[in-house]
């Protein structure tokens, strides 16, 4: 049993929401990503994929693409991301889920998962500098704090998971919480509160020249992008932690 990672999926089969702009790793990525996902992921195994999974602006318009992920091998934990319009509240995903016969996905949403290896935490996060967002009404302070009390909500339900045993707790957001000269420090700050050695985020594209891993403050920050691994599921637990 393994853990593996991989964020942004963006999939899109019932809208036409093409990603070739991104660049050519795009070309035909969602057959390349059901490829090489099967190749490398068994069904013992448990795959977190922390946002942007489908373009669809509503849970049915999403239905095919969560069919897709939820036929693929392993147990899938997955987040929310910034262009996730379909998500809802957990209650009415979940009931969708069963509706329609969904299985083998769960959310991480104000939560925490136990798995063979590790315990999962995280949730979105979100950039506060206002130059890297384009929603110009957002209150960035506001949008942080919020997220910021997610992921210790997050993070205090993975404590009390582990107990008294000594399962890493693994930390995922969509956005990274450190990107070049960008730091968002009060995420930092409860990561360090609570121990945490080793983070997971996705959101950034085409950049594939930046290092897959960065240490900040003791922490091991780490790049999951779909396209930055080529569509390929990264094992996470145990050859990475």
């Amino acid at each position: 049993m393994s853990l593996f990672s991989i964020a942004d999926l963006h999939l899109s089969l019932s809208v036409n929401k093409p990603m070739d702009k991104f660049g050519h790793r795009w070309q035909g990525y969602a057959e390349k990503l059901e490829k090489r996902w099967r190749a490398v992921v068994s069904d013992d195994d448990t795959v977190v994929v922390p946002g942007d999974i489908s373009w669809g602006i509503d849970l049915n318009e999403a239905l095919a693409d969560l069919k897709l992920i939820d036929s693929l091998p392993g147990k899938k934990i997955i987040g929310k991301g910034n262009h996730d319009y379909w998500w809802s509240t957990v209650t009415k995903m979940n009931a969708f889920f069963e509706e329609n016969g969904i299985t083998t996905i769960e959310f991480l949403y104000n939560n925490a998962i136990e798995t063979e290896d590790a315990i999962i935490a995280g949730t979105r996060g979100w950039y506060v500098e206002e130059k890297l967002q384009v929603t110009e009404t957002a209150d960035y302070q506001k949008i942080v704090n919020r997220e910021n009390a997610r992921l210790e909500m997050s993070l205090k339900e993975a404590v009390k998971l582990r107990g008294d045993g000594d399962k890493p707790i693994l930390v995922y957001f969509h956005f990274p919480p450190v990107f070049k000269d960008f730091r968002c420090n009060e995420f930092i700050e409860t990561m360090k509160k609570y121990g945490i050695k080793s983070c997971y985020f996705g959101h950034i594209h085409s950049n594939y020249s930046i290092p897959k891993t960065v240490e900040t403050d003791g922490i091991r920050m780490t790049i999951i992008s779909a396209d930055y691994l080529d569509f390929i599921p990264m094992i996470t637990f145990p050859s990475d932690y």
